[in-house]
């Protein structure tokens, strides 16, 4: 059976959900395999404020991984090319 052509929105979808569990669980079973909890430098841009005197805007995004969220997206991945 061919499969149809994918949207990357389900993709972006998918490695978000896989990263979100996989850090759950990392957390969540790190207690009992230290390993899952091995985190690894913070990649991201620091927060930026934009004050308009009426309101401020502040943009700014941190990734912070684990092995556990590695493997989440792993799966993530795994998932979409089966679909």
């Amino acid at each position: 059976m061919r499969h149809g052509v994918k949207s990357p929105w389900i993709l972006v979808i998918l490695l978000i959900i896989g990263g979100l569990i996989g850090t759950l669980l990392g957390e969540t079973l790190g207690q009992y395999w230290p390993i899952l909890k091995t985190g690894f430098q913070p990649i991201g841009l620091q927060p930026t404020t934009i004050d308009l005197v009426v309101f401020s805007l502040t943009f700014g995004l941190i990734i912070q991984l684990n092995v556990a969220s590695l493997v989440g997206f792993l799966v993530a991945l795994f998932v979409y090319f089966r679909l």
